[in-house]
């Protein structure tokens, strides 16, 4: 334990020996990048379609590539290329089979995406990891931080295989394929980690909990208070610090935090260190590097080719899908203050690749980034990534399951006890079951999005239902002077939209 510590702490001596990589090299950084990107895949399936080495040959590699090369989403991506990868197909758009599929939230199509990961997009990820782990040091730890226990509280590494690729979450994965000097003071250890039943996974953590020295926690804000609260009822503490007084920081993702620190710092018996991440299914983009500032540093150098589509009319139709041929920039044409939605190209097969994140950089000089939101409508309070896309499937399938005419609907999330719910408004004039339809509801989402079946257990507390006559969303969107075929209900109520609509609703119940 005491030689990781004096490894990392070592590493991190020698990095700050080495010159800053200071911004105007970032271009320099992204045009190597995408050169090693296109020679590995030359001779790929895709590589050969769209010539990469032609574009190889080109004095400016990123024009030619952006030139030559369509942008893709998950749809035309799948359709045209990596359902042959899944069928065991090699080298189509990274070189050799794919061994691993990560999960991720699905489309109205299926259960969960499928997204390729390379043993190149392994190691990227190993190695941004590292250099997360070496950040801390500017955190003023003392180097025993780095020889304690690191929790990661994800998903299984006992990954589903059916004879041609293995498939589960990429942290199951992730975790799954650690190095072996490090597996030592990874916890919870392969045999809690291999656990399937999140249930069990967090009553085995919490069992095991008072045997650990725990420094550093990993994992989606919603699961860790829920497992701190267990921990704590079950040892009859005041705080996660009475189980484990050496916690110093905590590493989240995939939704804000700013909902859940008020509460979590009710949990805590001193502060900790907060520190952000973007590790997306398709590649490790940034981390949070400076605790003054809560944006993330892009990797730029590390397998993973980024370009940003100003996120506005021009490129976007009305239904947020990208148009053909969009406006994008490279690293070195963005702004400040501006939204643009991601597309990368990766070490995994994925080629100019919208990942459908919003994101807006926060300062240029230091490469930081916020992401702002979806291109999609979505709802995800504690990471249940509800799309538009599953809400008119799920709407569709019960209508016809129960045989009704829903007209209108839409969802907003609520605070509910110390966790989350959605509350669906139902426009409709036939005789419902509200609970039937409730349930209905509930269990084709679940079907429908694997990220909400697992919120569902324990995060996001309840499903709300209530009915209405179709005329309450007319006669709404009349107050608001936008009654008429080209005007569309809302489908997720947020912030004082959701204000209003419930406020309305208030005045008609008193009519």
């Amino acid at each position: 334990m005491a030689i990781i510590g004096s490894v990392i702490k070592r590493s991190f001596e020698i990095r700050e020996r080495l010159p800053k990589i200071r911004k105007k090299d970032g271009y320099k950084q992204q045009t190597k990048v995408l050169k090693k990107l296109l020679t590995k895949a030359e001779f790929t399936a895709f590589g050969e379609h769209y010539n990469f080495s032609k574009i190889l040959g080109e004095d400016d590699v990123i024009t030619a590539f952006q030139r030559t090369v369509k942008t893709h989403d998950y749809n035309s991506m799948f359709k045209n290329w990596w359902h042959r990868t899944r069928d065991g197909e090699p080298n189509v758009c990274w070189p050799n089979k794919i061994k691993y599929f990560a999960l991720s939230s699905g489309t109205s199509e299926s259960s969960s995406k499928y997204i390729p990961v390379t043993t190149d997009m392994l190691k990227v990820i190993q190695k941004v990891s590292l250099r997360q782990m070496i950040s801390q040091v500017h955190l003023g730890l003392p180097k025993e931080h780095f020889e304690r226990g690191v929790l990661m509280v994800g998903g299984s590494t006992d990954l589903k295989y059916n004879g041609i690729y293995y498939e589960g979450d990429l942290s199951g994965i992730t975790t799954s394929t650690i190095p072996f000097y490090v597996q030592g003071y990874n916890k919870p250890g392969k045999r809690i980690a291999r656990e399937r039943s999140w249930e069990s996974k967090l009553e085995e953590i919490a069992k095991n909990a008072k045997n650990w020295d725990i420094g550093i926690i990993c994992g989606v804000p919603a699961w860790i208070q829920i497992l701190f609260e267990k921990i704590i009822a079950d040892y009859n503490v005041e705080t996660i610090h009475d189980i484990w007084p050496n916690l110093n920081v905590y590493i989240h993702g995939g939704v804000s935090f700013a909902p859940y620190k008020k509460g979590f710092e009710k949990l805590l018996a001193r502060p900790i260190f907060y520190m952000d991440t973007y590790l997306a299914s398709e590649g490790y983009v940034a981390f949070q590097t400076r605790q003054e500032s809560e944006s993330m540093k892009m990797m730029l150098d590390n397998g993973l080719f980024y370009e940003f589509v100003p996120f506005n009319e021009k490129n976007f139709d009305e239904d947020s899908n990208i148009v053909e041929n969009p406006e994008t920039l490279h690293i070195d044409q963005v702004k400040e203050g501006v939204e643009y939605a991601l597309l990368i190209t990766t070490c995994s097969g994925a080629w100019r690749y919208l990942i459908g994140d919003v994101v807006k950089f926060t300062s240029l000089e230091r490469d930081e980034i916020i992401i702002t939101g979806r291109t999609k409508h979505f709802l995800s309070l504690c990471g249940e990534h509800l799309s538009q896309d599953n809400m008119n499937r799920a709407i569709e399938l019960v209508s016809a399951q129960l045989n009704i005419d829903i007209k209108e609907f839409t969802v907003a999330g609520i605070s509910y006890d110390t966790m989350f719910a959605h509350h669906w408004f139902i426009g409709t004039d036939d005789k419902v079951d509200v609970k039937e339809l409730r349930n209905k509801i509930d269990e084709t989402l679940k079907e429908l999005n694997d990220d909400y079946k697992v919120e569902r257990i324990a995060a996001l507390k309840d499903v709300i239902v209530d009915v209405f006559p179709s005329s309450v969303f007319y006669d709404y969107m009349k107050t608001k002077g936008k009654l008429g075929s080209s005007n569309k209900f809302p489908r997720v109520l947020k912030n004082n939209q959701q204000m209003d609509w419930e406020s309305y609703l208030k005045i008609k119940n008193k009519e």
